[in-house]
């Protein structure tokens, strides 16, 4: 999972209440933390904000931390569905949804739907990645491996 605005994050040191904090992350991708002061945590992982968060309280402890990262509120998760659904939009959801799912989010298709669903999806490297699904072989459940997770930032397309 990576990070996002809006995201509720706890960074808890152990046995030292005073280093440990949190809250909702800022929409510069910032949360402030007692002591060592503010902290970029949008678009890295839980893992990647543990280390950052290890190498900042080595100037003030000793010993090697123990430090636990939690998200508890997933706020960031948001995608749009559009093209020929009944409710096209952007929406936003607690938990992470398949394709099917947020077509159903988006009141399913429309009279003038056919058969071809886009998904757009930045990668890693920043480049637009189009994934085409069938509709229909979705809904009849002969290609279940069609109705992938939709991530954070993914645009579907109903044609």
């Amino acid at each position: 999972y990576t990070i996002g605005v809006a995201d509720v994050v706890q960074i808890s040191v152990y046995h030292m209440p005073d280093l440990s904090g949190g809250g909702t992350v800022r929409p510069d991708g910032v949360v402030t933390m007692p002591l060592i002061g503010d902290l970029q945590v949008a678009g890295k992982t839980p893992s990647q904000v543990r280390e950052e968060m290890k190498k900042r309280v080595s100037g003030y402890v000793k010993a090697d931390a123990v430090i636990n990262v939690t998200v508890s509120g997933f706020n960031s998760y948001r995608f749009v569905v559009t093209g020929n659904v009944n409710k096209s939009g952007a929406l936003q959801q607690k938990y992470y949804v398949t394709v099917s799912e947020a077509l159903a989010m988006a009141g399913g298709p429309s009279k003038f739907a056919g058969d071809e669903i886009v998904i757009f999806r930045l990668d890693q490297n920043r480049k637009v990645r189009e994934i085409p699904i069938s509709y229909k072989a979705l809904m009849s459940g002969k290609h279940p491996e069609q109705d992938v997770c939709v991530v954070t930032g993914d645009t579907i397309v109903l044609q």
